[in-house]
């Protein structure tokens, strides 16, 4: 049977190199052996646009592409932070972008991939801001500001968002408990995968199936391996082994 591979909130960024090169080994060492490699969003820590693409994170790209050609089908799905990831990124990462949420056929079952975000329905004004920055006019009003305009956009919102996360409980911040049912039965299947919180587990709903949640990349790497539902396996190393 096919491996499908799982990931999601690497948080790419210059200033973090270390998160770049636990991902070019994954791609070396798990993705190339795999058949499906989804990621699952917030795999940068921001993106303004496909004109501006940092020398480290083309370098992300490029290892991308590399294993795109050995035959690895690679899928993007937008997060919070590279929602403006556009088509000739993914064209030059040899990735095919996938709305969220997303079913795919798991070696026989349906399982339903997303980022996450759109289960915190308690955060009410992280849910008016999604709305707004999801919005194709928004995105493309954005796209024809000049590059350092979207930089000190793209530094803004992170800065906002920092301060923001301190403000908020918990609760808040994770997905609404009755939110993950009604997605699952809306979609006809009884699993479900995503990132977003950065609270890596996988919890038995009982007759409902499984939720599994991937982790963030920042002291440890996490991805999810399965083959079929009854062989799914989530994984984490350090970052830095």
């Amino acid at each position: 049977m096919s491996i499908h591979l799982f990931i999601s909130d690497l948080h790419l960024r210059p200033e973090r190199p270390e998160i770049a090169h636990a991902l070019v080994s994954f791609l070396q060492q798990e993705a190339r052996h795999a058949q499906h490699l989804y990621l699952l969003g917030d795999i940068f820590e921001y993106w303004i646009g496909d004109d501006y693409i940092p020398k480290e994170v083309q370098a992300c790209l490029d290892a991308f592409a590399q294993v795109a050609a050995t035959g690895t089908k690679i899928y993007f799905m937008a997060g919070n932070r590279d929602f403006l990831f556009g088509e000739q990124a993914a064209q030059q990462a040899g990735m095919h972008k996938i709305p969220d949420p997303y079913v795919i056929d798991l070696n026989g079952t349906p399982v339903l991939l997303a980022h996450g975000d759109s289960l915190c329905t308690q955060d009410q004004a992280y849910q008016a801001f999604r709305a707004q920055v999801r919005h194709p006019a928004w995105q493309a009003q954005i796209l024809a500001l000049p590059v350092q305009e979207r930089l000190a956009l793209a530094q803004k919102l992170r800065m906002q968002s920092q301060a923001d996360t301190q403000m908020k409980t918990e609760a808040i911040m994770d997905v609404t408990p009755e939110e993950v049912p009604k997605l699952m039965q809306a979609n006809g299947v009884n699993i479900l995968i995503h990132g977003h919180t950065h609270r890596p587990q996988m919890h038995d709903l009982g007759t409902q199936g499984q939720r599994w949640v991937l982790g963030d990349w920042d002291t440890h790497l996490w991805f999810i391996r399965a083959t079929c539902a009854q062989d799914m396996a989530l994984i984490n190393r350090p970052l830095t082994a």
